[in-house]
């Protein structure tokens, strides 16, 4: 027990990546939630041509981390990092030449690619560093730099607009991609040994493109990211619904700062006692927080579920991408990470698709029940695709 706390985590790398993910990840959720507006109200489209001018850069993310995953071993960490930044800044710029709504969908495409390439080197790259004895600890601090982007981009991007306009919004991006090229340059990122090179075919072959050992973990994030779609495009609408537009406004506020307080925590357990001991009680948490959205009449009731959904689904998502990376071999981190967030995106990106078509027919109350329902179904694909191995894998 005592040699986990020798190796040290805080290193210069760790936190200088940790930081890189975070403004990119910043841009993209202050983007994501203003886009469907800014598409309506400059070129004047209906609801579902803005929500995929939203949605497109999902789209783009799952293209870009298919190329990175399988790139990475090849062409290092470091250097995809740098490629995907510099696409990422790139095309930050073209927000600013006037163009027509298909030319915005094709910016949010290859903004998305730059993305999905930058966040997958991120990720492969906090695993190098990360000593394996304190993964799930490390896991879950770097993992935060996504939990509060999520809930500052919305924070700063809705003022941006409603005081500065659109333009601002750009600009602040702008400056957030050049601030993470600027950070990434110095990172060190170790070199990872050229194992694959032997095994790969010509042709095609899903290994090549997918880590079949992080498959199972990941596909139970999808399952529980499916759910967590719910909130992410629907909470300020059901807020307005409910009369509790206020609450509303600070629900991801609340989210984040129970992921943050818990954080230290749950990442230590993790290491101790094994990957189960945070992901079933984080699913059961997360359905107990989804049943009190549902029944939510006051802003203590809504903003105790924000809290609770936090504590559940903030702390299994770092638990699932510290296991994805556990059952990994070395020199596969890259294809694990890439395979995690591709059933991730996958999740985030379908879920507002195919739950749409329930709201009419249940409500949102409705929605959030039958969603917490289904997050107890993840505990049992989580159990059968790993939980019951999860002790042998620890001890391995």
């Amino acid at each position: 027990m005592r040699s986990q706390h020798k190796e040290k985590l805080w290193t210069k790398d760790f936190i200088s990546i940790s930081l890189v993910n975070f403004v990119m990840m910043l841009s993209m959720y202050l983007l994501l939630v203003t886009m469907a507006t800014y598409a309506t109200s400059q070129y004047e489209v209906n609801a579902s041509m803005a929500g995929l001018v939203a949605s497109i850069f999902i789209l783009g993310a799952l293209v870009g981390r298919l190329y990175a995953g399988k790139q990475i071993v090849k062409i290092g960490s470091k250097k995809i990092l740098l490629v995907g930044i510099i696409l990422f800044v790139t095309m930050t710029m073209f927000y600013f030449i006037p163009g027509n709504i298909y030319t915005l969908l094709v910016i949010r495409f290859f903004h998305g690619i730059g993305l999905g390439i930058g966040t997958t080197a991120t990720g492969t790259i906090v695993g190098q560093v990360i000593p394996r004895s304190r993964g799930g600890e490390g896991i879950g601090y770097f993992s935060l730099s996504t939990v509060l982007s999520t809930a500052i981009g919305p924070m700063i991007g809705i003022p941006l607009i409603a005081y500065f306009g659109y333009t601002s919004v750009f600009i602040f991006s702008f400056v957030m991609g050049v601030a993470s090229l600027l950070m990434a340059i110095p990172v060190q990122a170790p070199t990872m040994k050229k194992v694959v090179a032997s095994d790969e075919k010509k042709g095609f072959k899903l290994s090549n493109y997918i880590e079949l050992k992080a498959l199972p973990v990941a596909v139970t994030m999808l399952v529980a990211a499916f759910a967590y779609s719910g909130i992410l495009s629907f909470i300020t609408t059901y807020a307005d619904e409910i009369d509790l537009r206020q609450a509303g406004s600070l629900y991801f506020l609340v989210y984040a700062i129970a992921i943050l307080v818990s954080r230290p925590f749950t990442g230590k357990l993790m290491d101790i006692k094994g990957g189960n001991s945070v992901a079933y009680p984080g699913l059961v948490i997360f359905a107990i927080g989804m049943f009190l959205l549902s029944q939510a009449n006051s802003t203590f009731l809504l903003l105790l579920a924000a809290a609770v959904i936090g504590l559940g689904y903030g702390n299994f998502q770092s638990c699932t991408q510290a296991l994805a990376i556990k059952v990994t071999p070395p020199h596969r981190m890259g294809l694990a990470n890439s395979t995690y967030f591709i059933c991730l995106d996958l999740g985030l990106g379908l879920g507002p698709v195919l739950l749409g078509y329930l709201i009419p027919l249940l409500g949102y109350q409705g929605l959030y029940l039958v969603l917490a329902a289904w997050i107890l179904l993840a505990i049992v694909i989580y159990f059968v695709l790993h939980g019951r191995k999860d002790k042998e894998i620890a001890l391995s």
